[in-house]
């Protein structure tokens, strides 16, 4: 039998975990658990998200084949938290590959969906 893992985190390679760590506690209301230069933190006591610091990283083109995750995130409305995100420093590609969820980046260029609660 295989052992069973429980999620714990995902890391983020960033050049600016403070400044990252804000921006995700804010849309997800996450307390920041931990903020240095070289690493922060933000959980909710069960699931975390750590940002690392990799001070060279570029951003993966998007579309492109070489993006390699993306988060999603459930609100109860997609159009007000987009608007929300963008005045807190996501922007949103013009590429947009469906309909009823949104495609944003952070500050620093990571992908992530805004859904609706029924997705």
């Amino acid at each position: 039998m295989t052992t069973i893992a429980k999620f714990l985190a995902v890391t983020i390679d960033c050049a600016e975990p403070k400044k990252l760590a804000e921006f995700y506690s804010k849309i997800t209301g996450f307390e920041v658990q931990y903020a240095e230069d070289e690493y922060a933190g933000i959980g909710d006591g069960t699931v975390s998200i750590y940002f690392g610091r990799v001070p060279d990283r570029k951003p993966a083109a998007w579309p492109g084949p070489d993006k390699q995750f993306h988060l999603d995130f459930r609100v109860p409305d997609v159009e007000k938290a987009v608007e929300e995100y963008l005045e807190l420093g996501a922007t949103k590609p013009e590429f947009q590959p469906g309909q009823g969820w949104i495609v944003l980046a952070d500050p620093e260029g990571h992908l992530f969906c805004v859904c609706p609660e029924g997705s």
